[in-house]
Formats: structure tokens, sequence, C-alpha cells
């Protein structure tokens, strides 16, 4: 992952962010059901969370996370990514304008690579958007162990227009 911010990246406001919390924690029902939680929010990377539930679990030998649920999460942090670009991209509209901007947002391709089992009480997960064009979003993901150990990695493209 980058470590540099673009030139400019300018920071949310508290009302954009309260706003795509509440689109991506609440009312994607799916995220809401595997739990998944925005931990940090900026212009150029997020970075979220899950918490190991018994429902989660993919092999019950080795209480170990569901490949299913592993996907599913990088790919809605590659999303969440998107969004944020596409909000720092249109910070001369209100936070109100740039929150309906992700209607047509959609996974065009999606690739996971599964390093090491998922096992552990948590699990935290980084997005960034690698370009953003005009129609198409190319993004990298990183899904880590409690440990903070790379368990799997995850590359995609969404539409965004």
């Amino acid at each position: 992952m980058s470590k540099h911010p673009p030139a400019g990246a300018a920071e949310f406001e508290p009302e954009f962010i309260a706003g795509l919390k509440t689109i991506f924690e609440d009312r994607i029902v799916f995220n809401h059901l595997l739990g998944l939680k925005i931990a940090s929010l900026t212009p150029d990377r997020v970075a979220g969370r899950l918490a190991m539930r018994h429902e989660l679990v993919g092999h019950f030998a080795y209480n170990r996370l569901h490949g299913g649920v592993v996907s599913a999460c990088l790919d809605a942090m590659g999303g969440l990514a998107c969004m944020a670009a596409i909000g720092a991209r249109h910070m001369d509209e209100a936070p109100q304008d740039r929150l309906h901007r992700f209607a047509k947002l959609g996974t065009i391709d999606l690739r996971i690579d599964y390093l090491r089992p998922a096992i552990g009480e948590h699990f935290d997960l980084r997005a960034e958007v690698l370009r953003l064009g005009s129609r198409v979003a190319s993004t990298r993901m990183e899904f880590l162990g409690t440990d903070g150990k790379l368990l799997c990695t995850g590359a995609a493209a969404y539409i965004v227009s």
C-alpha cells in the first residue's frame, strides 16, 4: 500500500463521514449481516474491521473464517475506497450531494489471493484506489489477522458511472 496521500487531498467533513458510515454499515444490509465496520476513512485510504463470529466459520475443526466472507469483505472495502475517492474528487459539492454519487457503483472484476488461514478474534482490512477514471476504478485491498499478519490480498475493478 502506498504511504503518501494524493497531492491536494482534503479531509472529509463529519457529515460526509457519518453518511458514508450509515450507508456502508447499515443500509448495505449484507455488510451489516457480516458485521463489517469502518475503522478509518480518508480520501486516499480506508480501513475496516470484522469481528469473528460463529456464523462466519467456514471450517468447523479450525474455527477458520469462510473464504466467501473474506472475499465479500475485501470487495466491500474496495467499493468503500471508491466511494472515498469519488467523494474526494467532488469536494466542491455538498456532503449529501456527494453521498448520492454511489448509486451506480458496482464490481466489474474481483481477484482474491488467500495467503494464510483466517483464524482470529477479529480481522483488519485496508483498501485504496490505484486509479479513479471517469467510468472505472481500480483498487487494491488487504485482509490482516489480529497480529497484523497479511492473510489475503485483493484487487478489483468497479464501475463508477
